[in-house]
């Protein structure tokens, strides 16, 4: 059976930003008193009735197919992180999670070690912060310092002002990527109580979170870009990659970043390495603990 509501919010989030000329619907030039496109444009659009699409935003789901759900995606012109969302909605995945703490293999942390010049860290299942590098408390946030319950990237993006203020005129848009990412962590685990409760206190602490949260983006987070406005060095831009560990369970992925050779972000990390190069992540790590 579908998650109560969150099916039917999905859809209608994604039928309201669609307008009729995107998708060749005559408007007839009347005034529209909801935006996007009606229930029963989108019905015909996805080839299913008017009554059965009606179900689907009312959040009931049992026994709908996949090809049902295909053309309903494709109607709503639907990326492949929301199409997989709109599957995993309606036919929730059921997972029985531990709720012990993270473990982390001695040889991660090593790996973390190993890379000098550049930041480099292991998330958890809910943007939790489990192990770290020395440049990535320079560059970002001294998570040493932090209180583990608030240890997520999603607790300093949302909830701490410092790194509001380090992301700069970048905050809006890492803030809508970490709500996206939340929003897809949720499809595909929803019985994880962690997340859930890390998503109630945020939508709780952070009215702009909330708004996001409203807006029903989802998407994987793979690669990208970071801005940091550094308050020793200036900006530094890093690309960023992300590597899953399939042979560890309790983590969710290993996020490297690395700046451009010859540029004033590669110099600016070097700045800071030789900085904090009396520092460790093991002992921040044990600072921490």
């Amino acid at each position: 059976m579908a998650r109560n509501g969150e099916l039917g919010e999905f859809l209608k989030s994604r039928r309201a930003r669609l307008r009729p000329e995107d998708v060749g619907v005559p408007s007839y030039g009347s005034r529209r008193r909801v935006p996007g496109l009606r229930r029963e444009e989108l019905a015909q659009l996805a080839g299913v009735s008017v009554a059965y699409y009606i179900r689907l935003e009312q959040g009931t789901a049992e026994g709908v197919s996949t090809e049902i759900l295909d053309a309903v995606s494709r109607a709503l012109r639907l990326d492949g992180d929301e199409h997989a969302h709109l599957h995993r909605l309606a036919h929730p995945p059921r997972r029985a999670r531990e709720q012990a703490p993270p473990r982390l293999r001695a040889p991660l942390q090593y790996l973390l070690d190993s890379i000098e010049h550049a930041p480099a860290y292991i998330v958890g299942h809910h943007t939790n912060v489990v192990a770290w590098n020395r440049l990535t408390a320079a560059v970002f946030v001294d998570l040493a310092n932090v209180p583990a319950d608030e240890r997520t990237w999603s607790h300093q993006i949302h909830l701490s002002d410092d790194y509001k203020a380090r992301l700069g005129d970048n905050w809006p848009t890492v803030a809508r990527r970490n709500a996206a990412y939340l929003r897809f962590r949720s499809g595909q685990d929803p019985d994880d109580p962690q997340l859930q409760a890390l998503i109630a206190c945020l939508r709780e602490r952070s009215p702009d979170f909330g708004r996001l949260w409203s807006a029903h983006h989802v998407t994987d987070l793979t690669h990208g870009e970071a801005r940091i406005d550094h308050p020793e060095v200036g900006r530094i831009v890093l690309p960023f990659e992300t590597l899953h560990l399939p042979g560890d369970p309790d983590l969710s992925r290993l996020m490297l970043y690395a700046a451009e050779p010859g540029s004033p972000s590669e110099r600016a990390l070097r700045t800071l390495a030789e900085s904090s190069s009396h520092l460790s992540s093991a002992d921040l790590a044990e600072e921490s603990a």
